[in-house]
């Protein structure tokens, strides 16, 4: 089983990944999906519902995508970078919550 410290690496590595690694998004559309923010429709719309209300996502919502210039490749990494943006937002809430509590506990230990 790993440890914390190798799962925060992992998750780093993870993040890292997807937003500076090989890709044919621009890093700056990959942030923007990440942060779930400040993308041009129809692209917004895609990444808002990915973000917010992944079971709304359409094959229109698709298709307007992809017809505003975005290639499938292009769309697939947005989509992962927004999926991972998410899920990193709520993974760091989870520690911050985590961490508190603990801290809480301990507070009323002494």
């Amino acid at each position: 089983m790993l440890d914390e410290d190798e799962k925060r690496a992992g998750h780093r590595a993870l993040v890292d990944r997807v937003l500076n690694g090989e890709g044919s998004a621009s890093a700056e559309e990959r942030a923007r999906a990440f942060a779930g923010d400040g993308l041009s429709p129809p692209l917004d719309v895609l990444i808002g519902k990915v973000v917010d209300r992944p079971a709304q996502v359409t094959e229109a919502d698709l298709a307007a995508a992809k017809a505003s210039g975005c290639t499938e490749g292009q769309l697939f990494e947005l989509v992962v970078c927004a999926a991972v943006g998410r899920s990193a937002r709520l993974y760091e809430a989870g520690l911050a919550a985590l961490a508190e509590a603990i801290e809480g506990r301990q507070d009323h230990a002494t």
